[in-house]
């Protein structure tokens, strides 16, 4: 079964130039130029992957975003058309996985998704456990515990801390981490990983905002210090 797409924006030129990139690579393409609407075919067209705009009709797509967080970790990127950081960092904190800014060649768009639907196929496969003092991940199942209780993480949450304990006590630079993460051809900048860092530790941490299992070594990038069994 091909992989399901749904691509949100009140463009429509855009909207027909994405979806006949996605469409050649083989993607099965749903779309929709408002938030009510996107809502809507959401959950009737369940895609694995969304591409979202944030200035939309009717609702927002931070809005739309929240909404499909309550009930899928589908992954996420979102477009906007903003030189303000702020949306991006909204955007973000929300539960966005990724994020472009317009004006974007479609084919970097295409690039992303490929990247994002690659990585999610290839972790499929893994029969790893990792097991430390207090975390457990079981990547088979994407299931990830704290001290026992089974932790609520989003898909680039999940691999961001399959990758830390992966490499427990070695760190990680941003770059390292966007290349295993997000993928070698990833195009955007590096504070996306700084974002996600930070809402890993809200759910791993005991408080985080005195870290201490995802360690940040200064200048350089991340470490797991959570001792392996």
């Amino acid at each position: 079964m091909p992989y399901k797409i749904l691509i949100v924006d009140d463009e429509v030129t855009l909207l027909k130039t994405v979806r006949a990139y996605l469409e050649q690579e083989g993607y099965e393409v749903q779309t929709a130029v408002d938030g009510r609407s996107a809502l809507h075919t959401f959950r009737d067209f369940q895609p694995d992957l969304v591409v979202l705009d944030i200035m939309l009709p009717e609702l927002d797509g931070l809005e739309v975003l929240r909404q499909i967080r309550q009930t899928s970790d589908a992954y996420v990127i979102m477009l906007t058309a903003r030189a303000d950081e702020t949306d991006k960092i909204i955007g973000l904190g929300l539960g966005a996985d990724d994020y472009v800014t317009k004006p974007f060649s479609p084919r970097e768009l295409v690039a992303r998704v490929k990247a994002a639907l690659r990585r999610a196929s290839g972790s499929r496969g893994s029969k790893t456990a990792l097991v430390s003092q207090r975390l457990r991940l079981d990547a088979d199942g994407r299931l990830a515990w704290k001290d026992g209780q089974l932790l609520d993480l989003t898909p680039i949450e999940f691999d961001l801390l399959h990758i830390l304990m992966k490499n427990h006590g070695r760190t990680l630079s941003r770059e390292q981490l966007i290349e295993k993460v997000w993928g070698y051809d990833y195009y955007g900048d590096d504070r996306v990983v700084d974002v996600h860092i930070g809402r890993l530790r809200k759910k791993v941490e005991d408080d985080p905002a005195k870290p201490t299992l995802i360690a940040t070594v200064w200048a350089t990038g991340y470490r797991l210090e959570d001792e392996a069994k």
